[in-house]
């Protein structure tokens, strides 16, 4: 089904070769886990099975790849189309649609596929997957967990024989990855041949066949899936994995008092020496305006919103964990604090100062959950000094370095492998230096190596007397840097707790 013969690749603008003489063979029906550090070259295997590189990223490439009786790199990318569908690890990346109906169907109008068979493939993706509740909406209004489920809908409906998956865990709660399982199950059963590239290896250490450990470019170790699921937490430690345990140990644990909806909310005002304060946060999507001027948002009104905290004190020197479902307003609670969202009537007061609208952007700085939208510069040092008041190279150069991305200082951010876009933004916040880190996901796509790293820099940022809060839905990164957890169901409060 899919054979790589002597590869060697490196990206054009890298001096980093992404492969050096790899070679693999995946049998019809297998499925395959591709796992390693960040930049390891697992992401170069899957663009070459579907075919981005060479047509789309280009360099130099040497050797076969051969997919599905295909030649690759002397196929056109709508020949493969059809026989490859892939997962990208972010979904918004592959979207064409302004709706969720829209983009299921997308494909298969794009290949000229009957109407009737159109809607009879997305009838049983739909099914097949539970997406009903998702129809009929936009997809700028779906959590981040939503849009994965609609870009996994949009490439079974193409019904390819090779099913692709790049970290498609990452921006998921335990709920929702607990679903990807099921559909990757489903692709399974139905014979589909599937890679998948992941750092978090609990929810497919029992559905794949063959585990692929990768380092520099290179096949380091290789596993069946007994071999795999009898190495230990310290085997897995010392080859920079994941454990396979941990999240699940969370889940048991610690999670389902998170995400169930049981359980009694406190959202009662806390005190803290020395606190910041977040008061009238009001937001909705859907802001109805006035000829002159736009309504008002009050507490009156908040059954309406979105989001609707009226009063909230947040600890200093203290790393808050910001946990909930996907859709429960997280990210929405983030950007609202930092003044993206310019219809929030919010006011922080820190140190006896009340601050609103733009005032509020110069006390916070956020790191994306999808970094690609705030990477502007053509190098990885003049990303990080962009951030600073007073461009200081030799700082920026030690934040780079702390972050495990020395040697990239001069590379394009753009040309970065997923984990290492991330810690360029995180090194970014550190520059920027303000009073109030927001951090939407910052281990998405992360090794352990690197996760570690964000979680010991969390950690050395909130000794500062800053406010750190982290949306996350790591449990490894909440047991090792959280002293605080804070609960959104549904855009409200339910609670902030300590951590235990």
């Amino acid at each position: 089904m899919i054979n790589i013969n002597n590869v060697n690749f490196h990206y054009k603008g890298s001096k980093e070769a992404g492969l050096h003489d790899f070679s693999l063979d995946i049998k019809p029906g297998e499925a395959v886990l591709l796992c390693g550090a960040s930049g390891c070259g697992k992401t170069t295997i899957l663009r070459l099975i579907n075919g981005l590189i060479p047509h789309y990223y280009k360099g130099e490439l040497e050797g076969s790849i051969n997919v599905n009786g295909k030649d690759v790199p002397n196929s056109e990318l709508y020949d493969l189309a059809s026989v490859v569908g892939t997962v990208f690890q972010n979904p918004r990346s592959q979207f064409f649609s302004v709706d969720t109906d829209g983009e299921i169907t997308f494909g298969n109008e794009n290949l000229g596929i009957e109407p009737k068979e159109i809607i009879r493939r997305k009838d049983e993706v739909v099914n097949e997957l539970e997406l009903g509740p998702l129809l009929g909406k936009s997809l700028f209004e779906l959590s981040g967990g939503e849009k994965q489920k609609i870009a996994c809908a949009g490439v079974s409906a193409l019904m390819p024989e090779i099913m692709l998956l790049d970290e498609p865990s990452s921006n998921l709660d335990w709920k929702a990855i607990d679903e990807l399982k099921e559909v990757i199950k489903y692709w399974k059963s139905k014979g589909k041949t599937i890679v998948i590239s992941e750092h978090r290896l609990w929810y497919v250490k029992d559905i794949v066949d063959r585990v692929i450990f990768m380092k520099e470019g290179r096949i380091e170790h290789e596993w069946n899936s007994e071999e795999f699921d009898s190495l230990t937490t310290q085997d897995l430690s010392e080859l920079g994995l994941r454990p396979t345990s941990v999240e699940e140990k969370y889940i048991k644990e610690f999670g389902q008092g998170i995400f169930s909806e049981d359980e009694d909310s406190d959202n009662s005002i806390k005190r803290y020496e020395n606190g910041v304060t977040l008061k009238d946060m009001y937001f909705t999507y859907d802001m109805p305006k006035y000829f002159f001027r736009k309504k008002k948002l009050n507490a009156a009104d908040s059954a309406q919103y979105t989001l609707a905290i009226p009063e909230l004190e947040l600890p200093r020197g203290k790393v808050i964990g910001l946990i909930g479902k996907n859709g429960a307003g997280k990210t929405t609670f983030l950007r609202c604090i930092c003044g993206l969202e310019k219809d929030c009537t919010l006011k922080i007061t820190s140190d006896g100062e009340t601050v609103t609208g733009k005032k509020i952007v110069k006390k916070c700085y956020m790191v994306m959950q999808d970094v690609n939208h705030q990477l502007f510069t053509d190098s990885v040092r003049a990303e990080v000094m962009l951030s600073m008041d007073e461009e200081d190279k030799a700082k920026a150069d030690k934040i780079i370095s702390d972050l495990g991305l020395y040697g990239y200082e001069d590379t394009h951010p753009m040309a970065l492998s997923g984990g290492q876009k991330q810690r360029v933004a995180i090194a970014s916040a550190l520059a920027a230096n303000s009073e109030i880190l927001l951090f939407d996901e910052p281990t998405s796509g992360l090794d352990r190596a690197h996760m570690m790293a964000v979680a010991e820099m969390l950690t050395g940022l909130a000794k500062d007397n800053r406010v750190i809060i982290v949306s996350t839905h790591d449990p490894e990164l909440i047991s090792l840097c959280c002293d605080y957890t804070l609960c959104i169901e549904k855009g409200r409060l339910k609670y902030l707790r300590e951590c235990q």
